[in-house]
């Protein structure tokens, strides 16, 4: 018996040959490692109820003219609190996120000497980071969202 390619014949094969591939795909993907995606954060819903405290805690630290500025020197990543509050009386924390890397994300909680706070270069890897620093002066508390590259 011999068989016959015509039309019928080449559209079943290229049909077998497409899902095939794409069930490679799936599977590759599925079991690579290399293709894990994680969720930008671990508690999502947990902080999305939330938010709207943060837009209206960043507004007012905007309204204020309590912005935190982030400044790169020679050093590592300069924090500079605003000038015209007590630094002792600042109390709160920093928090570094790497999109890139969840294993270096950390926190440093913030306690001030002078207006300024320094994160030295060893502790920041090249790249973007994600900096949201929440702060207390005063019975009043504070938020700002900056997104660096280092």
């Amino acid at each position: 018996m011999k068989l016959k390619f015509n039309w019928g014949m080449g559209i079943v094969l290229a049909f077998v040959l497409f899902i095939s591939y794409i069930m490679y795909f799936i599977i590759t993907v599925s079991t690579d490692k290399s293709f894990d995606v994680e969720m930008v954060t671990e508690d999502y819903y947990k902080q999305e109820l939330g938010y709207q405290k943060d837009i209206n805690t960043l507004s007012l630290t905007k309204s204020m003219n309590m912005d935190v500025v982030f400044e790169k020197v020679d050093e590592g990543l300069l924090v500079q609190f605003p000038k015209k509050i007590k630094p002792g009386l600042v109390k709160g924390s920093m928090f570094l996120y790497r999109p890139s890397d969840k294993h270096m994300d950390f926190e440093i909680p913030i306690s001030l000497s002078d207006s300024h706070l320094l994160i030295p270069n060893n502790r920041l890897k090249d790249g973007r980071w994600n900096i949201t620093v929440k702060w207390d002066y005063i019975n009043q508390s504070y938020l700002t969202k900056e997104q660096i590259t280092f």
